[in-house]
């Protein structure tokens, strides 16, 4: 005779969880949705009005900031940080371990971070090396890999991504003067990347 299966947790109140998808966190913002087979680990921290799609992962000590989406099968492990208006495409996956072996096991502290800025995309497919950061509105595209920091509003390809040119915040590319042809913001260089002139 098996055992009685322990009653489901409670979602935090405001929070959608599909009747198939499991939160285990008590830290999730009010307004987001957790989706059939996603499962969301004790200690992630998920913001408000986020977006965990089917089969997505959120593991222990990851972190999502507001209006995250998380698309189908895409998995978030622990260090990894995403800022508000994250979007990660379907099947992006994210590594935290530079040297992993089976037999030698490590604690959290071990691990290396990732940080996604705000507003930031990363296409289908897109893999990050731990270590990296991911710079406001800069995009990854479909399938890229990505080895080292991202600068901001860069538009990356390839494996390993490089730089193929800009995009504004709005998702579109950027000409040589900079300005967005969809929305017309402007932006400058500042570093290694670029800032918009409306900030």
């Amino acid at each position: 005779m098996s055992a009685p299966s322990t009653p489901a947790q409670a979602p935090p109140v405001g929070v959608r969880v599909h009747p198939q998808g499991l939160c285990e966190s008590t830290e999730v913002g009010a307004g987001t949705r957790v989706w059939a087979f996603a499962h969301v680990l004790p200690g992630a921290r998920i913001g408000a009005d986020c977006n965990v799609c089917d089969c997505a992962f959120v593991e222990t000590g990851a972190t999502l900031g507001d209006r995250v989406t998380v698309k189908n099968g895409t998995l978030v492990f622990t260090g990894v940080t995403c800022e508000d208006d994250v979007f990660l495409g379907p099947n992006v996956l994210f590594t935290n371990d530079l040297r992993p072996r089976a037999h030698v096991k490590k604690g959290p502290e071990a691990l290396v971070p990732t940080l996604v800025r705000r507003g930031a995309t990363l296409g289908a497919g897109t893999v990050v090396v731990c270590g990296s950061e991911i710079g406001e509105h800069a995009f990854a595209a479909a399938g890229s890999v990505v080895t080292r920091s991202v600068p901001a509003h860069a538009f990356v390809a390839g494996n390993p991504a490089r730089v193929k040119g800009w995009v504004c915040a709005c998702g579109a590319r950027l000409g040589a003067d900079l300005r967005c042809p969809e929305c017309g913001t402007g932006h400058r260089h500042e570093g290694d990347g670029l800032v918009s002139l409306s900030d």
